[in-house]
């Protein structure tokens, strides 16, 4: 995303959310057609409404001009966000898997997901097209939650443990929430979830159910953090949220 891009809205009619995308429903000029910008925010990317005349820095790629004054602007350090107009949304959401809070998202329904599975669970919760929108710390928040192992496999999972995951999980995203999300580095300064990490990047710190120290390892090239003695890959672990 080099360089800088502006359009013009010229009006909204919605904004919504499809797994880890902004999705904005804007017509087109002159017409009653509609067409769609979704925007993924990726590490560090973040969405600022300012004024016009407000000078744009350098890690602006991307300017939604308004039609009172204002722009809403697509601000990405690290530039790994993305831009998209699209005719449909599912042009780019149409494969991502179901929605982790939505009400239809039921025990049943996960219970069924996980049915056809086999890899290994942490992989698995990071995978868009099985679940939408998890990602790596509320993937290790909600594994602690269900006292299961990042690399233990699906399909070894007992009904118990298949629920204690599904808690697990809708909790892990639904504390992210509450607390307005992490401020991880400089890039994403606002949200407090990161003085309620149970074990995302407390390396070596005490598990705050038992006690054990917190191990790091990588998987599928991903720091993953879990309690040795909470969530042991061998022997299953009562499951319990």
């Amino acid at each position: 995303m080099d360089g800088l891009a502006a359009c013009r809205l010229p009006f909204r009619q919605s904004i919504g959310r499809r797994g880890k995308y902004i999705v904005f429903t804007v017509g087109q000029n002159g017409t009653r057609s509609v067409s769609y910008l979704l925007v993924h925010l990726k590490m560090s990317g973040r969405l600022d409404v300012l004024s016009a005349e407000t000078p744009r820095d350098k890690h602006v790629h991307f300017a939604f001009v308004l039609d009172n004054g204002y722009e809403l602007r697509f601000n990405d350090a690290r530039k790994f966000g993305r831009v998209y107009l699209v005719d449909a949304p599912s042009e780019i959401t149409g494969a991502l898997g179901p929605e982790p809070l939505e009400a239809g998202f039921t025990l049943k329904a996960f219970r069924q997901l996980m049915g056809k599975k086999s890899g290994a669970l942490k992989p698995l919760l990071l995978d868009q097209t099985f679940i939408a929108g998890i990602g790596n710390i509320y993937a290790d928040e909600a594994l602690w939650r269900a006292r299961l192992h990042p690399l233990r496999r699906a399909a070894s999972l007992e009904p118990d443990e298949v629920a204690a995951l599904y808690r697990g999980m809708r909790q892990a995203l639904s504390d992210g929430i509450r607390h307005e999300g992490a401020a991880i580095d400089w890039v994403y300064p606002e949200g407090n979830y990161q003085d309620h990490f149970r074990v995302y990047g407390r390396t070596d710190e005490p598990c705050r159910r038992c006690g054990s120290a917190i191990r790091r390892i990588v998987v599928g090239q991903r720091g993953t953090h879990y309690c040795p003695r909470c969530q042991r890959q061998g022997p299953r672990q009562r499951a319990r949220v």
